[in-house]
């Protein structure tokens, strides 16, 4: 007489091997991020994992069916797939410019005892979407959500600077050079001479050029495309910022350098 029982698959068995495999898979991904793992071999992975080689063999199979691993035939070596740039790409695409930017523009402020504000394009404007005051009695303040023209101002003429040529050229063919003062600048040749040297250097500088007796420097958020995600611009009063415009633009090249490698530019 048979006396044996039937083996039950107990559900937390199965489920701890599916996580223990899930782990495996994004270790293997992850190691291919690490400096001077542009490429690897089997028996690299193995080692460096802790793995067998046919639990990694069967890794990379996996990942290879869905994109996220490549093969090169001749070498016999592994690299990360299409898969994983399309996912990196979705995240860089995702990221809120005015989230990231926040803490950022609160310690320029602190730190400089003047306005920090953040703009964004839209077409072939830009609006101010937030900005920081410093705790002193003079002080400068953006209206947020109004449009402005590109060519006229720090922050706007820091946007149209890091464009494209193309896009510069059709700015320039389509949009009327109005001014908003007395100093806008609405020569063509004189405003794309200053977009050169803006490029060149990193940052824009206006005074009094958007609104009379404001002054500032402004530079872009570059994203992983190397466009402009956003605007941080520093500004204050005419008179006082004069002094302050140097000491002001370095603090917001840092900013806007370490905002920009969170986007993804590498350049």
């Amino acid at each position: 007489m048979d006396t044996s029982k039937p083996i039950r698959r107990r559900d937390g068995d199965s489920s701890s091997k599916t996580v223990a495999t899930v782990e495996r898979a994004a270790d293997v991904l992850v190691l291919f991020a690490e400096p001077g793992s542009v490429t690897l071999g089997v028996t690299e992975i193995a080692e460096r994992l802790s793995l067998s080689k046919a639990a990694v063999h069967r890794i990379l199979a996996s990942l290879r069916l869905r994109g996220l691993i490549e093969l090169d035939q001749d070498t016999r070596r592994y690299s990360l797939g299409l898969t994983v740039m399309r996912l990196g790409l979705a995240y860089l695409d995702r990221i809120n410019i005015r989230r990231i930017a926040a803490p950022e523009l609160a310690g320029l402020s602190r730190s400089l005892s003047e306005t920090a504000t953040l703009s964004i394009r839209t077409g072939n404007t830009r609006v101010y979407v937030d900005q920081v005051t410093p705790s002193r009695e003079v002080i400068m303040s953006v209206s947020l959500g109004i449009p402005y023209p590109l060519h006229a101002g720090g922050s706007s003429k820091a946007f149209l600077a890091f464009l494209d040529d193309e896009e510069i050229d059709a700015y320039f063919a389509d949009t009327p050079l109005v001014r908003l003062t007395e100093r806008t600048v609405v020569a063509e040749d004189v405003l794309r001479k200053e977009l050169k040297a803006i490029r060149r250097r990193g940052y824009a500088q206006s005074v009094s050029e958007r609104q009379p007796g404001s002054a500032s420097v402004a530079a872009p958020v570059l994203d992983h495309h190397g466009r402009p995600a956003g605007v941080i611009s520093v500004c204050g009063p005419a008179e006082r910022f004069r002094g302050e415009a140097r000491r002001c633009a370095e603090a917001l090249l840092e900013v806007t350098g370490k905002l920009s490698a969170e986007m993804g530019y590498n350049g």
